[in-house]
């Protein structure tokens, strides 16, 4: 049995909202009367643990307590009811560089940082080099940080958090600060960490990286815990129940924003005949048609391919392939060509999406639009998901390309 070294016990959580406010005394004599508020319960009867070295989600929309319930955790807020139990040496990214001082220079900062979140000076000295490389600052070290960029404040805040070498480390939506090569090394440092048998726990609106990151997951709603389990279930069952505009079809759950939407996906042979089903190693092509209800400025169309028990096989999107017009408006359609489909005998799930360039916004996403079946072509492997295409040879013998 694992040791189950985070718990909540119950956990409960009030604040007081004011509907009316008397902002001085004069103006509650004035007035006759108290303040009106009432009690906002942003967590009610909250339990789970977290096995040591394991790491954890917390998801849910704005406002469903999970942000709540890691500042619980991290003793930054005291529940109302219950109780919180983290053990070995802790440390929280929840605000990045709240400690920094804007007038002192970033090396200051770094010790000060370090020193609130409970290194000391020796320790610190031996790691500055690292923390300075990893956040990317360069000379701009020795400079206030009031003169530092957003991103550059942010990535110096991450890189001195992470460097505390914890037992525990708790992370609030802090994952996607920097730009892309910054993300890619922070999900290196949470893989190692991973990798040194540390436990963490996160918050995130980020599927995709709960789905890779996460062992099981904690599925928040109005304060109260939804639903516990495994990240891949969790993540399948949120997805489909409660993003923004979501609404049921025939085809399956569906959300987004409507500026722009996906009409039909469709499978088409080479003559352009629509396909019910595909062969291993034929060629052909899937169709998006979409509609715009304004213009969008570089939109991203992706899919996702899924085995029925939510297995991911590919995901290609425009993007990727430095295929993004500057501006889409009206009616048309995009177009996947394979030249050779490798998907090997199989039933599969197709995710259609349309997003915003940098992937944050979804206009539109159709999931598990479409399910189509594979079957047996001119690739003849029967093993696995994909065909990678390789030839084998023994001596002279040599397989067909």
């Amino acid at each position: 049995m694992s040791n189950n070294v985070v718990v909540a016990d119950h956990v409960s959580k009030k604040f007081r909202l004011f509907k009316e406010r008397n902002n001085s005394l004069k103006a509650a004599m004035m007035r006759g009367r108290r303040a009106i508020s009432e009690d906002f319960w942003a967590l009610k009867d909250v339990s789970f643990e977290v096995p040591e070295g394991s790491t954890f989600g917390l998801i849910g929309h704005n406002g469903s307590g999970k942000s709540t319930m890691l500042k619980c955790l991290a003793k930054i807020l005291r529940p109302d009811g219950g109780s919180c139990r983290i053990d070995g040496k802790v440390s929280a990214l929840l605000e990045l560089g709240a400690g920094f001082h804007p007038e002192l220079s970033g090396r200051e900062n770094v010790f000060l940082n370090g020193a609130i979140l409970g290194l000391g000076q020796k320790e610190l000295h031996r790691r500055f080099d690292d923390i300075v490389e990893f956040a990317g600052i360069g000379a701009f070290i020795e400079e206030p940080v009031k003169n530092y960029s957003s991103g550059m404040y942010l990535r110096l805040g991450f890189s001195v958090a992470i460097n505390v070498d914890p037992d525990v480390l708790l992370i609030d939506e802090v994952l996607a600060v920097g730009d892309e090569e910054f993300q890619r090394k922070c999900n290196e440092k949470i893989a190692e960490l991973k990798a040194k048998n540390k436990t963490i726990v996160f918050v995130s609106h980020a599927m995709v990286q709960v789905h890779n990151l996460c062992d099981n997951v904690a599925w928040f709603e109005h304060g109260n815990l939804k639903e516990l389990g495994p990240a891949r279930e969790l993540v399948s069952a949120y997805t489909g129940a409660v993003q923004v505009d979501r609404q049921e079809d025939e085809d399956g759950a569906r959300w987004g924003s409507g500026e722009g939407r996906i009409e039909q996906v469709e499978l088409l042979d080479t003559a352009g005949r629509e396909l019910s089903k595909l062969r291993s190693g034929d060629p052909a092509t899937i169709r998006i048609h979409y509609r715009m209800a304004e213009p969008i400025e570089q939109p991203v169309f992706s899919l996702a391919i899924q085995t029925l028990d939510g297995t991911n096989v590919s995901g290609p999107n425009t993007r990727d392939s430095h295929c993004v017009p500057e501006k889409l408006d009206g009616a048309g359609h995009v177009d996947l060509h394979f030249d050779c489909v490798r998907l090997l005998p199989n039933t599969y799930d197709l995710t259609c999406s349309l997003f915003d360039f940098n992937n944050l916004h979804p206009y539109d996403v159709r999931h598990k639009f479409l399910r189509f079946d594979v079957e047996r072509g001119p690739i003849e492997e029967t093993n696995g998901l994909v065909s990678l295409g390789g030839r084998w040879q023994i001596g002279d013998l040599v397989s067909d390309a």
